[in-house]
């Protein structure tokens, strides 16, 4: 499961709105290969929701991950940082063992 934190989701709600994402959708967090790491993150909406995929909520937030990518996601804390230096959404992932300076990307 991915916990998603007061600031990350009145951030993730600002900006369904700004995209005029209406009620069906929710937030798909996946991972990707590639990066400095190894793995990257991929975070947008979505509404369709796939056969393989785990579906849950935390904060009030929907979240969607696929099968694989959730392995590497069990125990995620999206967070959100704005501010001067700022870095917008952060993962703070417990089953990376590297990640990069950008914290975009990891290694398990």
């Amino acid at each position: 499961m991915i916990q998603v934190t007061d600031e990350a989701k009145v951030k993730l709600l600002a900006l369904m709105k700004e995209e005029g994402k209406d009620s069906d959708a929710f937030v798909r967090v996946g991972v990707n290969s590639g990066g400095c790491s190894g793995l990257s993150y991929d975070l947008g909406f979505d509404t369709n929701e796939n056969e393989d995929d785990k579906s849950f909520e935390d904060n009030g937030i929907k979240i969607v991950v696929n099968k694989k990518s959730y392995l590497y996601l069990i125990g995620t804390i999206l967070e959100y940082s704005g501010g001067l230096n700022g870095k917008g959404f952060v993962f703070n992932n417990p089953n990376a063992s590297r990640t990069c300076g950008c914290g975009e990307s990891f290694a398990v």
